[in-house]
């Protein structure tokens, strides 16, 4: 074991280590009502998605069919089934936003990314997802990449906005 977590430079322990806070997520909330969603939660801050083996290893231990564990990963928009970039870029289509020309920025963010909507980089270092609200309709349109708000944004503000990250 110790050659193989010296030869993968942590991977194999940084891997364990994930596995056994999964493992302490489905202890602490095993037995209250709705424990699949915080330990959902937890799967997805470890790992940034919410990746099949793991999920496995939560239906055996809830007792859960993996069909439910999918139901309830699915409805929420918040979980992802696949892995997602380094940079996750959320752009307005809310009505605000929406007739301010979002369509177009979001048109010159996939051409600038080389992705659909919902697509991940070949470099994994953006995720474009489109999305409903961002609360700052003053803004229209409104994107955010990670924390940061990029505001009154037109097809040609996103090339330098990109190039900067």
């Amino acid at each position: 074991m110790e050659q193989q977590q010296a030869s993968s430079c942590g991977g194999v322990a940084e891997a364990d280590e994930k596995r056994i806070r999964v493992q302490s997520a489905i202890s602490q909330f095993k037995m209250m009502k709705g424990a699949l969603i915080p330990i959902l939660h937890e799967i997805q801050d470890l790992y940034g998605y919410l990746p099949e083996p793991v999920l496995q290893m939560v239906a055996a231990e809830l007792n859960l069919p993996m069909s439910e564990i999918y139901g309830v990963a699915s409805f929420y928009h918040f979980f992802s089934l696949t892995p997602k970039g380094e940079n996750v870029v959320h752009l307005c289509l809310g009505t605000a936003c929406y007739i301010k020309g979002a369509q177009a920025v979001l048109d010159r963010l996939s051409t600038e990314l080389k992705v659909p909507v919902q697509g991940t980089t070949e470099d994994n270092k953006f995720t474009l997802e489109a999305t409903r609200c961002l609360g700052a309709c003053g803004l229209a349109p409104v994107m955010t990449i990670g924390e940061k708000v990029h505001g009154r944004l037109t097809p040609n503000t996103i090339p330098k906005i990109l190039k900067g990250i």
